[in-house]
């Protein structure tokens, strides 16, 4: 059950759900047909030493955790990654050398992405989160000047930010991936809040929202379940979602304040970049937001 000033470890309640996230990826990046390459992922996952390791690898039920545990739900992961790639490299070429990622996890883009030089990326993060990453990645090198900031999303991280030497003038690429549904709606807005109150002109974010629960079968959810148990993970990540209602549609949020949105379609993501996309998976893509918005030159 969460409350609202819980904490965790990666192995721990949303900690746990960023392993999860991990495992697609790495399960994506060992498809010979993968659509984004992320070796760190499995790195990561290994270090866990949980039953995330073994579905990443297909060593538990291979067809059936393909089909069950990632089918369309890691659609969408493998989705979101490229969107989210793509979203950073259209920065860089902007001309954007400050990016910060919220609720950081165990993404790996300052390792595995390539980025200008002068690129700073701050990595925004529960303390125990960013310690694991950080020991288990530190004999790689970052292809960016990498700093943590060890900070919970519901406190006062603008501040942590600042003092770890983030610059308010200059523009920023944003990005809150798989975030907003772990935040009740008051934090949402004000996460949104803090980002706009941070931000200079010619800055943007990207973010993605889960609306209602996943579509799958009773069948699906126990098959789902069942693999899951097999490989020792006892996780839910519905359960630790807080209620979408009351909480404001981000496009809707953005536009009101004076940012140019422009929606994504994980469909067209996939379909793009020659992936089938199949009918059965078609439900759960549409069901979730994938946006970015963006600051003008004068509207500060």
């Amino acid at each position: 059950m969460r409350t609202d000033d819980d904490s965790w470890d990666i192995t721990e309640s949303v900690g746990a759900t960023a392993v999860g996230v991990a495992a697609m990826r790495a399960a994506e990046t060992r498809r010979p047909d993968a659509l984004f390459q992320d070796p760190y992922a499995q790195k990561l996952v290994d270090a866990v030493g949980s039953g995330w390791s073994r579905l990443a690898r297909g060593e538990v039920t291979a067809a059936q955790a393909h089909s069950s545990v990632y089918g369309p739900v890691g659609s969408f992961m493998t989705a979101r990654t490229v969107y989210f790639d793509d979203y950073f490299r259209a920065a860089a070429a902007d001309g954007i050398r400050q990016i910060v990622i919220l609720a950081a996890g165990l993404d790996a883009r300052a390792y595995r992405l390539e980025w200008p030089s002068g690129t700073v990326i701050f990595e925004l993060d529960q303390p125990k989160v960013l310690e694991f990453k950080a020991t288990v990645l530190a004999d790689d090198v970052p292809a960016a000047d990498r700093r943590e900031v060890a900070v919970d999303l519901r406190q006062d991280w603008p501040k942590a930010l600042r003092d770890s030497g983030f610059d308010p003038a200059a523009p920023t690429a944003w990005l809150a991936e798989g975030l907003l549904r772990y935040l009740p709606h008051q934090a949402q807005d004000l996460l949104f809040e803090n980002i706009v109150a941070a931000s200079a002109p010619r800055s943007r974010i990207a973010l993605n929202l889960g609306l209602g629960q996943r579509y799958a079968t009773a069948e699906t959810r126990a098959a789902r379940a069942d693999i899951l148990a097999q490989a020792g993970i006892r996780v839910d990540a519905e359960s630790l979602w807080y209620p979408t209602e009351g909480r404001a549609d981000p496009r809707e949020w953005f536009a009101e304040h004076g940012w140019t949105v422009t929606p994504g379609d994980a469909v067209a993501v996939l379909t793009g970049h020659g992936r089938e996309v199949p009918e059965t998976a078609v439900p759960e893509l549409n069901r979730h937001i994938l946006m970015t918005a963006t600051r003008g030159e004068d509207d500060r």
